[in-house]
């Protein structure tokens, strides 16, 4: 069986991106997209995802509140924080995230998933 990754960044190209690499990428495939933090919980909460990607700067709740919420909520998925600001998020102390993976490098994005929940 697959393993279930949501998806959830404030841009519709970006998740759209991710699906598309997913759905090529055997043993993978993402259950859920959200618009924000608020909806990515709801979402996790719904799907039980094996692996969450939140972007960073999304409106309403960004991506470190909610990976601070999914922790508390299912502490053993794993969190990548996908976003543009990876330099400045490295920086940053107790971000709840098992990763953190600049957009610019989608290949490191694919090789963390396989890291964190291998597919086989």
């Amino acid at each position: 069986m697959a393993k279930k990754l949501l998806v959830a960044d404030d841009n519709a190209t970006v998740r759209r991106a991710l699906v598309k690499l997913f759905e090529v990428e055997q043993g993978y495939e993402v259950c859920a997209e959200a618009r924000d933090g608020t909806e990515a919980i709801a979402l996790a909460i719904k799907h039980s995802p094996d692996l969450i990607i939140l972007d960073l700067s999304m409106p309403g709740m960004n991506g470190l509140i909610a990976a601070r919420e999914l922790k508390g909520i299912m502490p053993t998925i794993p969190i990548i924080l996908f976003t543009l600001h990876a330099d400045s998020a490295l920086q940053m102390t107790n971000l709840h995230v098992d990763r953190i993976v600049s957009k610019n490098d989608v290949l490191s994005l694919i090789g963390y998933v396989r890291l964190l929940v291998p597919a086989w």
